[in-house]
């Protein structure tokens, strides 16, 4: 992965084209510590997440993972110890994802071409997602005698809407293409190509990026504390939050650039 900065915005690229960006263990551990830092790096507002090539992510690199997947040593075989090592080696995995939803800084993926398997898992922990016409989402993992596990089943039901839709996705693993994709929520605009793409999603970012960090960061920990629970607890939770976040310097620095018809401008948070 690379990544570059422009005022406020983090683009982090996917750059294995060679492998139409299939995700091996560098991959995982560079996730981890890129949104991890992004998420406590005042300066950063928003993060636009792409890949280079042709497609976005043909998912996990099974050739990486071929020890764990194929194993040869079977003479001294443990269940327990065995079950307990894939254990580690799967949350690892998830912790990687996880990290891409916990970032408090909004997130936007941009994809292009297919995005399988681990690609849907990473695109569904973002905040947004946008994709070109040619793009299409497939989650693969039953067609190699695996479920998916980093998070479309639980995340996928909330994107599209649709239980029903979910479950048929993630039990045929069929294409969903992109004029699909948006029908259903799982995609907010279709772009004609990766350069337009790219440019509404930078469009998108920098007008995040010019909102209260306050506002923006408190909305999503809001959005997604409402996701895991109840709307009662969710209004307590907000309301406790509100009443020390309300004494912020960016509601008064709203408000007079608004009376003044000015764009306002926020410190970092």
């Amino acid at each position: 992965m690379v990544s570059t900065e422009l005022k406020h915005v983090a683009q982090v690229t996917i750059n294995r084209p060679d492998r139409m960006n299939a995700m091996n263990r560098d991959f995982f551990e560079d996730v981890r510590a890129f949104f991890t830092a992004a998420s406590k790096d005042p300066s950063i507002r928003v993060v636009v997440l792409s890949a280079e090539g042709k497609h976005f992510s043909a998912g996990l690199d099974l050739e990486d993972f071929r020890d764990l997947l194929m194993p040869k040593n079977t003479q001294a075989f443990d269940v327990a110890r065995d079950a307990c090592g894939m254990l580690n080696f799967v949350s690892g995995l998830q912790d990687s994802f996880a990290a891409v939803t916990a970032c408090s800084k909004p997130v936007i993926a941009a994809v292009q071409g297919a995005c399988v398997g681990g690609g849907v898992d990473l695109v569904l922990a973002a905040d947004m997602r946008l994709c070109t016409r040619d793009a299409h989402f497939c989650v693969k993992e039953v067609d190699i005698g695996i479920c998916a596990d980093m998070g479309t089943l639980q995340l996928l039901p909330k994107a599209v809407g649709s239980d029903s839709l979910a479950r048929e996705l993630v039990y045929t693993a069929r294409k969903l293409p992109a004029s699909e994709a948006l029908s259903c929520g799982l995609v907010s605009k279709v772009l004609d190509d990766a350069a337009q793409m790219r440019e509404a999603a930078l469009e998108l970012a920098t007008t995040i990026a010019g909102k209260s960090p306050v506002a923006v960061q408190g909305t999503k920990l809001h959005l997604n504390y409402a996701r895991d629970h109840s709307v009662a607890d969710s209004l307590k939770h907000q309301a406790l939050w509100n009443a020390i976040m309300l004494r912020s310097k960016d509601v008064p620095i709203s408000v007079q650039a608004r009376m003044r018809n000015e764009a306002p401008s926020f410190p970092d948070l």
